[in-house]
């Protein structure tokens, strides 16, 4: 069933108005319900997030929330970065490309459903495992307030945080995140919260 705020957002869609309403026919004609999340189109199945369309300046994609975890006959699943572990798009440069598709998208949306309603897992690799910034660490070791702040947060924000703070390519906006970033940490809060 469609979603009033699905239906805003595709009123103002601009240049993946026809990719996004073509991804947003073939999730509805799957047993999924429409939401709308991190404002995108969201499918879900029983409450556990499937699928979710968006867009970028090159590309609009169907997200698969734990690709990684399907099979991928037609090797069309993209792993977004190094760091992301359980993601996986079909990307999408115009409407065509996404007609063509249609019958596989729509298997591999059921599939996705399998491997939800089947309770698979991604096993995240731990957090510890994750570099630690220079920056970050002399940070902690100087503030235990905000060293116990952050090993307060869940894996998930430890996470976030540890990639923000490393992507950076210069130590002085690593630096700059982390003050930044800083506040949010003491206040128990995500990156994203």
């Amino acid at each position: 069933m469609p979603h009033p705020k699905v239906d805003a957002y595709m009123e103002k869609a601009g240049k993946w108005a026809e990719e996004f309403a073509r991804l947003r026919a073939i999730a509805l004609d799957c047993p999924l319900e429409e939401d709308f999340k991190w404002g995108n189109p969201c499918y879900t199945s029983d409450g556990a997030n499937i699928v979710l369309i968006h867009g970028f300046k090159d590309y609009c994609a169907l997200l698969f929330f734990k690709g990684a975890l399907m099979k991928d006959p037609n090797g069309i699943l993209i792993q977004q970065t190094e760091n992301v572990q359980a993601g996986r798009q079909i990307r999408f440069t115009n409407s065509g490309e996404i007609a063509q598709l249609a019958p596989t998208l729509k298997t591999y949306i059921l599939e996705a459903i399998t491997v939800e309603k089947d309770g698979l897992k991604v096993d995240f690799r731990p957090t510890r495992e994750f570099a630690v910034p220079e920056e970050f660490q002399e940070r902690l070791d100087g503030d235990p307030a905000l060293k116990a702040a952050f090993a307060a947060l869940t894996p998930g924000r430890q996470r976030g945080y540890l990639l923000h703070f490393s992507s950076a390519k210069q130590s002085k906006t690593r630096a700059a995140r982390i003050e930044k970033c800083a506040p949010l940490i003491l206040a128990g809060k995500g990156l994203d919260d």
